[in-house]
């Protein structure tokens, strides 16, 4: 197996690491509250397909006996997409009501501008 096929036959794990990098550098990079909450979103959706890439089963078929079928794809690792999503949802949307509040109290979302109300 050459490198160009080991690359090829892991597109999706490599997508995701392109990704997640994405997200930390949006996160670690931007002042906007914002942004950065859309950076963790972009992160969170990275691990979802770099798990849910590990978890396929070429030729795999549904958990359900047959005589025939030997190879059974796992529903395991979907389903536990499933709920990191909604737990995803949940904590985008908590955030973002903090961001709405922070905005009443600073007057800004933007951490440079916070940081001078707290110093001045």
């Amino acid at each position: 197996m050459n490198v160009i096929d080991f690359v090829m036959g892991h597109a999706l794990q490599w997508g995701s690491v392109a990704l997640l990098m994405i997200g930390l550098y949006i996160v670690m990079t931007r002042g906007n509250l914002i942004k950065k909450v859309a950076g963790l979103n972009v992160f969170q959706g990275a691990v979802f397909l770099f798990y849910i890439s590990i978890a396929h089963v070429r030729d795999g078929t549904a958990p359900i006996v047959h005589e025939d079928a030997v190879l059974y794809a796992n529903p395991l690792p979907h389903v536990l997409i499933l709920t990191a999503i909604v737990v995803a949802v949940a904590t985008t949307s908590l955030a973002l009501a903090l961001i709405v509040r922070i905005r009443e109290s600073y007057g800004s979302i933007e951490e440079d501008e916070m940081a001078k109300v707290d110093m001045g």
